[in-house]
C-alpha cells in the first residue's frame, strides 16, 4: 500500500510540475504567437490591395453578419482616397476542411487579389489552388462581371486540374466575399474622416 501511495504522490507532483511549466511556457510564448498571426494577416492584406501610404490594420472597419458574428474590414488608402479593401472569406467545404483566403478588392468591387491564408488540401491537387496561376484567373473580377462558379458548373472559373472540391469552395467563399461587400459598400468605402 505505501508503495502505491509513494507512486501516486510522485506523479501527482510530477503532473504539477509539468502543468507549471507548460503554463510559463505558453505565458512567454503567447505575444510573439499573436504578433506573428497579426503579421501573417497583414502580410496577406498588403497582398491583396493596390497601393496605398497607410497601414490597412489601422483602418478597419468592423461589419456585423448576423449571428452575433463580425467581419473585420481592411482599408488601403492613398492620399486620403480608399484605394483598397481587404477580409478574409471562407467556406468549410475544402475536401481537407476550411479554405480561408483574404480577398482584396478596389473601391469599386473589382477582385484585385486573393491570397490563401489557410488551407489542409491535399498537397499537389487541392493545394493547387495556391497557385498564382489559379489565384491570377480572379483578378479584373466582379459580382456584376463574373459567375462565381467553377466552369465544370457552368461558370466563368476554371477549375485545378484532378481537383474541384477544393476549387469549388474557394470560388463560393469568394462568391459570398463579393455578395457581402455589395451589401455593406457604402458602410465599407465610407470616409472615417
Amino acid at each position: 500500500m505505501r508503495e502505491i501511495i509513494r507512486l501516486v504522490t510522485v506523479l501527482t507532483v510530477l503532473c504539477v510540475l509539468a502543468a507549471m511549466a507548460l503554463a510559463r511556457v505558453y505565458e512567454f510564448t503567447k505575444d510573439p504567437i499573436v504578433n506573428q498571426r497579426r503579421l501573417a494577416k497583414l502580410r496577406a492584406v498588403e497582398a491583396v490591395i493596390p497601393e496605398h501610404e497607410n497601414q490597412p490594420d489601422q483602418d478597419t472597419v468592423t461589419i456585423d453578419i448576423g449571428e452575433g458574428n463580425k467581419r473585420l474590414v481592411y482599408r488601403g488608402t492613398l492620399e486620403g482616397q480608399i484605394t483598397g479593401i481587404a477580409f478574409e472569406v471562407s467556406s468549410s467545404k475544402g475536401y481537407g476542411g476550411e479554405v480561408v483566403a483574404m480577398l482584396g478588392l478596389d473601391p469599386n468591387g473589382l477582385i484585385y487579389g486573393i491570397e490563401i491564408v489557410r488551407h489542409s488540401e491535399t498537397p499537389g491537387l487541392g493545394a493547387k489552388i495556391t497557385t498564382p496561376e489559379f489565384r491570377s484567373q480572379f483578378k479584373g473580377r466582379s459580382i456584376s462581371n463574373t459567375k462565381f462558379m467553377l466552369k465544370k458548373d457552368g461558370g466563368d472559373i476554371d477549375q485545378v486540374t484532378g481537383a474541384t472540391t477544393s476549387p469549388r469552395a474557394i470560388v463560393k467563399a469568394i462568391r459570398e466575399g463579393m455578395e457581402f461587400f455589395n451589401d455593406h459598400k457604402d458602410t465599407i468605402t465610407e470616409d472615417k474622416g
